[in-house]
């Protein structure tokens, strides 16, 4: 049965009228210099923050294994009523796989321009996922159809920051915005939209592991004194996000539908 357009409102209104309220409400604000000062500085195999350029194999390995899923298991058609839904998948762990590259490249040297190629395969992925559940809650061509737009609108928020950054007045509001306002939709549409497919609730994985992730990356200089500096908050962010789509790779091997 399809949800409401009350339901649907109530999904998608309140991130939205609080992600306009946020643009009207504040002035660009660049991003923080202070952000590249990461409390990884080990060396290891001649690796620089050898932490955080290693703990991205996490993001290769998975973002590998579900293209895997998607391309040469069988399997894999038993898990989408409609093979149109498997598009955002691809995108997904494309992006995921990809941000593994782009984040180490980013960790090798960090500033703002190599910051560039880890947000990109980012949006990609944040965008991606916000389509499939649009898709599995809402109705699947609509998710099908957004998947594009969405997708652009990720990786422009990117390229306005950088933009922006480059003119001396850095706005890094539209893609913040691009990354909290799927988080926050989505999890209201866990809440109050049914699922078609059994192992649901295995989205709650993804949005608890990014939760915590960003925590651990607020506390990166903190974890790293209390490991005694064998592994810092933000390479535990990176081990935290993988981990995430790890449950949505498990959730595709495991779910049905629950009717066709």
């Amino acid at each position: 049965m399809a949800p409401s357009y009350f339901k649907i409102a109530v999904v998608f209104l309140p991130g939205l009228l609080l992600g306009v309220a946020a643009i009207l409400l504040t002035d660009p604000f660049p991003q923080p210099l202070s952000y590249h000062e990461f409390a990884d500085h080990n060396l290891f195999l001649g690796l620089v923050h050898a932490g955080d350029v290693l703990s991205n194999l996490a993001f290769i390995f998975v973002g590998g294994l579900g293209l895997w899923y998607l391309s040469a298991s069988s399997k894999c058609f038993s898990s989408f009523m409609d093979s149109r839904e498997r598009w955002a998948y691809w995108c997904l762990f494309l992006g995921v796989f990809l941000t593994g590259f782009g984040s180490s490249w980013y960790h090798l040297d960090p500033d703002n321009y190599s910051l560039v190629w880890d947000r990109l395969p980012m949006s990609l992925g944040f965008m991606a996922v916000f389509s499939a559940v649009i898709a599995e809650r809402v109705k699947i061509s609509f998710g099908v159809t957004l998947l594009a737009p969405l997708i652009v609108l990720g990786l422009a928020s990117v390229l306005w920051w950088i933009w922006t950054e480059d003119r001396g007045h850095g706005d890094l509001r539209w893609y913040l915005l691009v990354q909290f306002y799927p988080m926050l939709t989505m999890s209201l549409m866990l809440l109050l939209l049914p699922t078609p497919y059994t192992h649901g609730s295995h989205y709650w994985g993804l949005l608890v592991c990014y939760m915590v992730a960003k925590v651990t990356e607020i506390f990166d200089h903190q974890i790293f004194e209390f490991t005694h500096e064998v592994i810092s908050g933000h390479s535990l962010k990176h081990l935290l996000a993988a981990g995430g789509v790890a449950w949505i790779l498990r959730m595709l091997w495991l779910r049905r539908p629950l009717q066709r």
